[in-house]
C-alpha cells in the first residue's frame, strides 16, 4: 500500500483528498495535517511514502517546509498548487526544490471531481519516483554553458525535447548549460494552462539562449528554446526554407496535450534526418511511437537513462520499442546536444 500524507491548511482539500486516495485499492491516507508544525510530527511517526502539500500554508510556507524535507527526510512531494500568476510561480520553485509534480487547485472543488484518476496517477508516479536529498544550487552555476559550440549550428537543425513527470529540473539542467547559437529546439513538457509562461520565463533568466512560450505561426529560430503553451499542442512545419511554429487546440494525444506524440511527428515529417530528439523523465508512453518514426526517417535520437530519471517510464517505453540511439545519463545531455548540432 501506498502511505499517503495529506498536508493542507483547508479541512474541505483534506476531506477530498483522503477520499481520492481512500477510494484506491493501492493507497491509504496514514495522516493529515493542516499546517506543516504538525506535518513534521506526522512524518517522525507515520513515515509516508508520498506526500501531497498546499503551497499557501500558515505557520510554515509550503516552500520553506518543502525545502526542510527535501534537505533532512526527501521524499516524493506533490504540491496542491493555486492557478495565479504567484501560485505558477512558487509551484516552478518547488519543483526546482525537489517536489515530483503538481495538482491545480480549481476554483470550484466540484471540477476536481474530473481530476480524480489524474491525482491517483501522480500519487502512483510519486511512489516510484527517484528522490534525492536536495542541495541548494550555488549562485552563478546556472546560465554558465560547459561546452561551446565550434560553430554555428549546422544548416536546418532542429532539436525536439519531450518531457512529463521530473522534466521541469531536467529541462534546466539541460538547456541552462547550452551555449547561445543551438538550433532551434522544440519542447513539449506536459504542464496544464497558465504555468508554461511561467516556466519559460523562470529558464530564460538563467540559459544563455533564449527561452519563450511558443506562439502560432512563429518562425524557428537559431539560439531559442520554444516551449508549448499548457493545454495546446506544439507542432512544426516547413515553408520552403524555413521552420516555422503551430500552436493548436486538436484533440488530446495519449491523454495529453500538449503531447510528445503530437510534436515528434510534425518534427519527423518536417526535418527527416536533420531533427534530433530528446526523450526525458516522464509517466507513460507518450512520445515513443512518434520516436520511432523520428529514427526510422533518419534523426538522432536520445533518451535520459535510467538512473538519473525521476521517472523511467516514458524513455523506457521508447527503448523497448527500438525508437533510441543513444542513452545517457542527464548530466550528459548538453554536451551531446552541443556535438550533434553542429554534425
Amino acid at each position: 500500500m501506498i502511505r499517503v500524507l495529506i498536508v493542507d491548511d483547508s479541512a474541505v482539500m483534506r476531506a477530498f483528498l483522503s477520499r481520492v486516495v481512500s477510494a484506491q485499492p493501492d493507497m491509504e491516507v496514514v495522516a493529515v495535517a493542516a499546517d506543516p508544525v504538525v506535518a513534521i510530527e506526522q512524518i517522525r511517526l507515520k513515515s509516508p511514502d508520498v506526500m501531497t502539500l498546499d503551497v499557501e500554508m500558515p505557520r510554515m510556507n509550503g516552500l520553506e517546509f518543502l525545502r526542510k524535507v527535501m534537505a533532512v527526510r526527501p521524499m516524493p512531494v506533490i504540491m496542491i498548487s493555486s492557478l495565479t500568476r504567484q501560485g505558477a510561480d512558487v509551484t516552478m520553485q518547488a519543483l526546482e526544490l525537489g517536489a515530483v509534480d503538481f495538482v491545480q487547485k480549481p476554483a470550484d472543488l466540484s471540477q476536481f471531481e474530473a481530476s480524480v484518476n489524474d491525482i491517483a496517477d501522480k500519487i502512483r508516479a510519486a511512489n516510484s519516483a527517484r528522490v534525492v536529498r536536495h542541495r541548494p544550487r550555488a549562485a552563478g552555476a546556472a546560465g554558465t554553458p560547459l561546452w561551446h559550440a565550434s560553430g554555428p549550428a549546422a544548416q536546418d537543425r532542429v532539436i525536439a525535447i519531450g518531457a512529463s513527470t521530473g522534466g521541469v529540473e531536467a529541462l534546466r539542467v539541460i538547456l541552462s548549460e547550452l551555449p547561445a547559437g543551438m538550433p532551434p529546439i522544440l519542447i513539449a513538457q506536459h504542464m496544464p494552462p497558465g504555468y508554461t509562461e511561467t516556466f519559460a520565463r523562470r529558464l530564460d533568466t538563467i540559459c544563455r539562449i533564449d527561452v519563450k512560450q511558443a506562439q502560432d505561426g512563429e518562425p524557428a529560430l537559431n539560439g531559442v528554446a520554444y516551449i508549448a503553451p499548457g493545454g495546446r499542442h506544439l507542432t512544426l512545419v516547413r515553408r520552403l526554407s524555413a521552420y516555422s511554429l503551430r500552436v493548436t487546440d486538436d484533440p488530446p494525444v495519449n491523454r495529453h496535450r500538449p503531447s510528445v506524440d503530437a510534436l515528434f511527428r510534425t518534427v519527423a515529417r518536417a526535418a527527416l534526418g536533420r531533427a534530433i530528439a530528446v526523450m526525458l523523465t516522464g509517466m507513460g508512453a507518450d512520445g515513443a511511437e512518434a520516436m520511432l518514426e523520428l529514427t526510422n526517417a533518419g534523426a538522432y535520437t536520445l533518451a535520459q537513462d535510467e538512473s538519473s530519471c525521476i521517472v523511467f517510464g516514458m524513455p523506457r517505453k521508447a527503448i523497448a520499442i527500438g525508437a533510441v540511439r543513444e542513452v545517457l545519463p542527464l548530466g550528459q545531455m548538453a554536451r551531446r546536444l552541443v556535438e550533434l548540432s553542429g554534425t
